[in-house]
């Protein structure tokens, strides 16, 4: 591994160290998959008693997974608002510990650039309004990370780059603003992919000249896939309750399954961009990523702007919810995408077998018009890109377009110490205009075909949501070489603008892959319901063992031992 350059910033602030979517489906949903996870779960205390008594730790490690009596590892929402409805958790608690977490294991996996110095405030706020009975929402005091792209006020935001280094943006995000309307804690910013990964032609996940580069927490020479990366790797760490990633082709979701965590991308439009440095507004959406679905889901209410009011989850429609059985006549279509490895194959078929015997249908297809969307993409996206980025540099301090912000890394080394290139930026620079007819004519195909793709697929063979891998098991990160990431499973659902869904699938040795499920435009509520569903079924996530090498595994547990579980792009 290459050395990290220098953060410009502190890089821990606690002092230790359009269409609208029914409100009703959303809402719903969250509150139904909310009474599931309590009634599944039962006590937390009980809960937490056996996972201290079992899951294989040493009472050492065991220890630090606790956080008055509850595991931050497996703890969901709803179990965490129950706790402090009954007085027995504050927010205030639960964001010290994550504070602590961070402050303990970032700098094995460098997924956090910064944490909010009034993220203690907002927590103390927050107990207020549950002591008067006036709490905001679901994730009233629940900790949030949010991706270096997404616009902060009080805190830099800079898509990994020093040419964004200095001044903050003028105001927050939308999505922003819905957080804090919602009570959330706004905990700190994630690292990222610089640029979401659209600036050099052999890129490195991971990696941006702000904060170096994040490491997959499974194994940590291993690479943590795509520009959200250090919103996956700190929720699979359990550095925040859940995070904000975004994604054009692959960005949430690929870095969800390779670090064995639940992303959703929503349906584009369901999220506002207003304030979200972009690649393309034509596929840009931000979505959650959480240990969970139910985590994930009631994120998603809330980025939405379509959460339900009542944070202990009020029984609402109950029939969206899972429960034994409730993949019984459920018809999934697996694509299978061999070429992403026996091992990942096998993984399928052992996943397939798991759906079949809870009475899932699965029918394997393989969605059409794939080589011609993988032509067509990037030619867009370059167009895209040049007129979105310019749009969004005028509104802040630095570079003031495209143009100005290529002479900004040729006169920066700090930019160039993982890979020099940005190819990326000179072609985009060069690109036809968005009202050029031919760029025009490419994005009306891309629209038409990938579409296409995802609806005759499910209309043939009357599915209810594809399935795919998500990702291969991680490659080793290594800048000279660039990823090692042609993953097509995300590409139809970015570019249609549909419903994607990572959900942990199983590992291929100790390395994560995620099951990709992916729906019609605006199924958002089915897909997460039928994703609960495969999450109960599937019961594949653990935590990380932060080992060194999969080749070091003999001494990789004494090295990390104390860090323990995790309780307290384009691509």
């Amino acid at each position: 591994m290459k050395p990290s350059p220098v953060k410009p910033f502190p890089v821990k602030s606690f002092p230790v160290k359009s269409f609208p979517v029914k409100k009703r489906g959303v809402a719903s949903l969250t509150a139904a998959l909310t009474v599931a996870a309590l009634l599944s779960a039962g006590v937390p205390e009980q809960r937490a008693v056996a996972a201290e008594a079992g899951a294989g730790r040493s009472p050492a490690l065991a220890g630090s997974a606790f956080l008055r009596g509850v595991d931050l590892d497996t703890v969901t929402i709803p179990e965490l608002q129950a706790r402090m409805k009954r007085g027995h958790l504050t927010s205030s608690e639960l964001t010290r510990a994550y504070l602590r977490r961070i402050e303990a294991i970032d700098p094995k996996i460098d997924a956090v650039l910064r944490t909010d110095p009034t993220a203690l405030g907002q927590a103390a706020a927050s107990d207020l309004r549950h002591r008067l009975g006036k709490v905001r929402g679901p994730l009233d005091g629940i900790p949030v990370l949010l991706k270096d792209n997404v616009d902060t006020r009080d805190m830099p935001t800079t898509a990994g780059s020093l040419a964004l280094a200095g001044r903050p943006p003028g105001t927050d995000a939308e999505l922003v603003g819905r957080l804090r309307a919602a009570g959330a804690v706004v905990l700190g910013k994630a690292n990222m992919s610089e640029w979401a990964n659209f600036r050099a032609a052999k890129p490195t996940s991971g990696w941006s000249a702000v904060g170096g580069q994040t490491h997959n927490p499974y194994v940590l020479d291993r690479n943590p896939c795509g520009s959200s990366s250090g919103s996956a790797a700190a929720v699979a760490a359990s550095l925040a309750q859940v995070a904000v990633g975004t994604e054009t082709d692959g960005s949430i979701v690929c870095p969800a399954g390779m670090n064995g965590v639940v992303g959703h991308k929503p349906s584009l439009g369901l999220v506002s961009q207003a304030g979200i440095v972009p690649i393309s507004a034509e596929q840009d959406t931000a979505g959650p990523l959480a240990r969970n679905v139910v985590d994930a889901t009631i994120a998603f209410s809330v980025l939405s702007g379509h959460a339900t009011t009542d944070a202990g989850g009020a029984p609402g429609r109950t029939e969206a919810f899972p429960r034994p059985g409730s993949l019984r006549g459920k018809r999934i279509g697996l694509w299978r995408l061999p070429s992403l490895g026996a091992d990942v194959d096998a993984l399928m078929t052992r996943t397939a077998a798991r759906l079949r015997a809870a009475g899932a249908q699965i029918v394997e297809v393989t969605p059409p018009y794939q080589d011609r969307l993988a032509e067509l993409e990037f030619p867009a996206l370059l167009s895209e890109f040049h007129r979105d980025v310019d749009a969004y540099l005028a509104s802040r301090n630095g570079p003031r377009d495209l143009a100005g912000l290529i002479e900004f890394n040729r006169a920066h080394p700090a930019e160039q110490t993982c890979f020099a290139g940005q190819e990326l930026f000179e072609q985009a620079l060069a690109a036809p205009s968005t009202t050029d007819p031919r760029y025009r004519a490419v994005r009306a195909e891309l629209k038409d075909l990938s579409r296409r793709s995802i609806d005759e697929t499910m209309a043939a063979h009357d599915l209810d949501a594809i399935a795919s891998p998500a990702n291969p098991p991680a490659w080793t990160t290594d800048c000279a070489r660039g990823d090692n990431d042609v993953i097509p499973s995300s590409t139809p659902a970015a570019v249609a603008g549909y419903p994607s869904l990572s959900v942990p699938a199983g590992f291929v040795g100790e390395l994560p892959v995620g099951l990709l499920l992916m729906a019609g435009d605006r199924q958002d509520e089915g897909l997460l319901s039928l994703g609960a569903a495969v999450e109960q079924r599937l019961d594949a996530r653990r935590a990380p063992r932060y080992l060194p090498s999969v080749t070091s595994r003999a001494t990789a547990g004494s090295s990390l031992a104390g860090l323990g579980g995790g309780s307290l792009d384009l691509r």
